[in-house]
């Protein structure tokens, strides 16, 4: 199933857009992100996807500083590209207060993951490492089993303008690693297909 778009005012401002996003009785399990100024409703991903992301997660935790986070629902806010974005995963060192219940800054976070899901993967492909780049998110990692080529890991930093740069490209069954400050290897051959 492919994502929703909600209509909203295209007049409204950024503040408009988080208030809908925050209020709205959004159905249980989706996933709600502002994707370049559009509301977009996201069924709940696959297991294979979970999958996916919790064994990234499991290696994360093995390498981050005690008072860093790994996130799976946390709403992270562009505003300069009219974006709320929830990254498959977000590596955060926790703040000290947060401004909202519901988000955060972007630019707070060290590293984004996302894990494209077969119908709604141009956004983690090109929407999304747009609006992470914009807000100076050291790095971003795309896995992307519905690749065209096949399933693919990809590693994007030296984040510039609205750009990253391809650090790392792996088919999956070839490691990954993330530099520094990680320093960890991602095994993609553990990630499932199909």
């Amino acid at each position: 199933m492919s994502a929703l778009t909600v209509s909203q005012d295209p007049e409204q401002s950024w503040d408009d857009l988080v208030r809908f996003w925050e209020e709205m009785d959004w159905p249980e399990g989706s996933k709600v992100e502002i994707i370049e100024g559009i509301v977009t409703v996201s069924p709940a991903p696959a297991f294979r996807h979970n999958v996916i992301a919790e064994r990234i997660q499991r290696r994360l935790y093995s390498v981050i500083p005690d008072d860093w986070g790994i996130y799976q629902t946390l709403g992270i806010a562009v505003p300069s590209r009219l974006g709320m974005l929830i990254p498959d995963l977000v590596v955060v060192p926790l703040p000290e207060c947060a401004e909202s219940d519901t988000h955060i800054p972007a630019a707070l976070a060290e590293l984004v993951v996302e894990v494209t899901s077969r119908f709604n993967a141009r956004h983690d492909r090109v929407s999304k490492p747009a609006a992470y780049a914009t807000a100076g998110i050291p790095l971003y990692l795309l896995i992307d089993p519905w690749a065209p080529g096949g399933p693919t890991a990809t590693l994007y930093g030296e984040p510039k303008g609205d750009v990253y740069r391809v650090l790392h490209a792996v088919k999956f069954g070839d490691p990954i690693r993330l530099p520094e400050p990680f320093g960890v290897t991602i095994d993609t051959g553990e990630f499932p297909v199909g």
